[in-house]
């Protein structure tokens, strides 16, 4: 059989097959290929502070990734791809792919469309939580409808990443940046400092004017381990990052409203401020919890709306085989940050194979 049959044949049986913990797909001319992701069953019981309670089920941000990699001479190659299936169309129980991950890696340099400077510095030291649609909320990456931009040049240099990525502001005259350094220390403990920059529509009816300003901050994360327990607390402050928060002028951005958030009715920039702590614990090796509060408060807002975002998570997750995780979390958050993400409470339930 030629090599080519055989990745072939071992790609097909990785799709066809539901157990693999990992799966190598094999090796082709020098190139290595694998595949991974998870399969996510999740069930939302949500008690909205304004409206009637519902329950809310789904498989969509079950995921799957390719990843090829190999050794150019003295170099490091790899493309990486990832897709879930929260794409704009749905009917049913169909839904359409969406794209996540998209990039090439050469030795230290990232191109493509994967995670912003923002995120990488604060999500990672983060506490865990379940929270699909408010990952990271209270943080300067925490907006997932920017998360990943659609260009990101990311170089890594020791402990430090130089970042430019797609700008929000349409027209402007520069990427958005992030200079970060992060340093890991024994047992798991870590600290991140970062500052960041972009040119900032002043308009506040719309994020693509030509009419713009320097808007930057400082991002500052850490955790620290002590046995099984580790604390963790993050925060930014600064002008122009509401819409990478996801909390500003017009409230909370979310992908149906996309309120003007980084500056006031003048045209003037505005400052949130975002602070999240919390603390994680290993109860037994397959039981972990967590509980994670976070807040982000605009110095201005329009009339009757929220100046402090605020949200409280508490979860346990148990593993019951090496990848297969079942897990609750309760949460709640005072302002909507999402069509599924209202104020109010919610419980989830959820179910995940990795492989």
């Amino acid at each position: 059989m030629t090599k080519t049959k055989k990745l072939l044949l071992a790609f097909a049986m990785a799709s066809a097959s539901s157990h693999s913990l990992a799966v190598d797909l094999g090796e082709l001319n020098g190139a290595k290929f694998n595949i991974g992701g998870y399969i996510k069953a999740e069930g939302i019981f949500s008690n909205p502070d304004e409206d009637d309670s519902k329950f809310l089920g789904s498989i969509r941000q079950s995921r799957l990734n390719f990843k090829a990699s190999k050794d150019i001479g003295d170099h490091k190659v790899s493309g990486f791809f990832e897709g879930d299936f929260y794409g704009s169309n749905a009917s049913g129980t169909t839904y359409d792919w969406r794209v996540r991950h998209a990039f090439l890696q050469v030795d230290d340099l990232t191109i493509g469309q994967t995670w912003s400077g923002q995120f990488l510095a604060v999500v990672p030291y983060d506490a865990p939580h379940l929270d699909f649609f408010n990952a990271g909320r209270g943080n300067a990456g925490g907006n997932g409808g920017v998360v990943r931009p659609d260009l990101v040049v990311r170089y890594n240099m020791g402990d430090f990443k130089f970042t430019m990525q797609d700008p929000i502001n349409a027209e402007a005259g520069y990427p958005d940046f992030v200079i970060n350094y992060a340093k890991k220390f024994e047992k798991g403990s870590a600290i991140s400092v970062a500052v960041t920059g972009r040119d900032v529509a002043k308009s506040n009816v719309t994020n693509d004017s030509s009419d713009s300003e320097f808007g930057g901050a400082v991002l500052l994360a850490g955790k620290y381990s002590i046995g099984n327990t580790t604390l963790h607390l993050n925060g930014y402050t600064g002008e122009g990052q509401g819409v990478y928060s996801g909390f500003g002028f017009g409230g909370a951005w979310h992908p149906a409203l996309r309120p003007a958030v980084d500056a006031n009715a003048d045209g003037e920039l505005i400052k949130t401020t975002g602070l999240v702590g919390g603390i994680s614990h290993k109860f037994m090796d397959n039981l972990r919890g967590a509980v994670r509060y976070s807040q982000i408060k605009a110095d201005e807002t329009t009339p009757g709306t929220e100046d402090t975002l605020e949200l409280t998570h508490v979860n346990l997750v148990y593993t019951y085989l090496p990848g297969l995780d079942f897990g609750v979390e309760w949460r709640d958050q005072n302002v909507a940050t999402h069509s599924t993400r209202p104020a109010g409470q919610q419980v989830e339930l959820m179910a995940k194979y990795s492989f």
